[in-house]
């Protein structure tokens, strides 16, 4: 929709939090550089950190104003890195890493079950934030960024969608009028980011509701259907050749080589087996953000693999 017409259609609360809780039930681009239309927050060499942002609406053709996808970032026993999105994400689709860690779980062998833990996907949601106060780095504020976040902070967004208590009215934090603007409050606890501090505070309009300002931001949002688009998942085929070669079961990037084990996966648990929903345990694999390549990148992705 346009500006003009995102006033008169604004999303309903009860909409989105339908959304996301249907989501719940059921089952970027992967280069080393950084991708400059992600915003990060920055956290001292104590493990903390503060920030404020906003969480803008869906834009021009989107129907939510966030996108929820899975992918995969583990270093096999090969030294190679397997990192590629999961086609779970699209409707649940058959992907080779889920069946093959399906396989190792069911095997009832608790090496392999650690190994499943360390393969495990990825949850990842991303929306559009307007950054309003970024202490470290305040050449942010004012700029619309896409930011990746984890399960912990989607929960507090349902939780202002959805209150537990009866005397708490519900609030859309996406909406430019009604909204609210989120303190992002970060620790370091037993080694991991901790955001159980972060918080909403009250509904107020973003820059004071003032039209001309929240139409120029409404037209410098990013566009979040890359993320979801089937066009961006790589193959079947392709995602199982990638995880022959970075488990040493294949030679050469891109073999197509039949594998044993792999192929005992399908006959085991069914061509359209789901991962199993495992809980991690310390401690975590070592795993890697495609879309940064600073030295922060395998602690921040550890750590916020921790939340899902």
């Amino acid at each position: 929709m346009s500006f003009a017409n995102l006033k008169s259609n604004r999303t309903d609360v009860s909409k989105l939090a339908n959304a996301a809780a249907e989501m719940s039930t059921t089952k970027k681009s992967t280069n080393k550089y950084e991708d400059l239309r992600f915003w990060k927050p920055t956290v001292d060499e104590s493990g903390n950190g503060y920030a404020v942002v906003r969480f803008l609406p869906a834009g021009e053709g989107q129907e939510l104003p966030w996108v929820r996808y899975f992918d995969h970032f583990f270093k096999g026993a090969t030294g190679q890195w397997y990192v590629e999105k999961s086609l779970t994400t699209l409707g649940g689709q058959a992907d080779p890493v889920s069946e093959y860690n399906s396989r190792l779980w069911n095997s009832g062998i608790e090496e392999d079950k650690e190994t499943a833990r360390k393969q495990k996907r990825r949850l990842h949601y991303v929306t559009n934030i307007m950054v309003l106060s970024d202490p470290s780095n305040p050449s942010n504020n004012g700029k619309v960024f896409l930011y990746d976040f984890g399960k912990k902070i989607f929960d507090k967004i349902m939780d202002k969608m959805q209150p537990e208590y009866p005397d708490e009215t519900p609030v859309n934090p996406f909406d430019f009028w009604s909204g609210a603007d989120f303190q992002l409050k970060i620790r370091n606890v037993a080694g991991y980011r901790n955001y159980d501090k972060s918080e909403f505070k009250s509904p107020t309009p973003l820059l004071e509701g003032e039209e001309t300002k929240l139409e120029a931001t409404y037209n410098t949002m990013h566009d979040m259907s890359e993320f979801t688009d089937p066009s961006s998942y790589k193959s079947y085929d392709d995602l199982k050749a990638r995880l022959e070669v970075v488990l040493g079961q294949a030679t050469g990037s891109g073999s197509t080589m039949k594998n044993e084990s792999l192929q005992q996966t399908a006959e085991t648990v069914g061509s359209r087996s789901v991962e199993p929903q495992v809980i991690p345990s310390a401690p975590q694999p070592q795993v890697a953000m495609a879309s940064s390549g600073d030295d922060d990148t395998l602690s921040y992705f550890a750590k916020l693999a921790a939340e899902d």
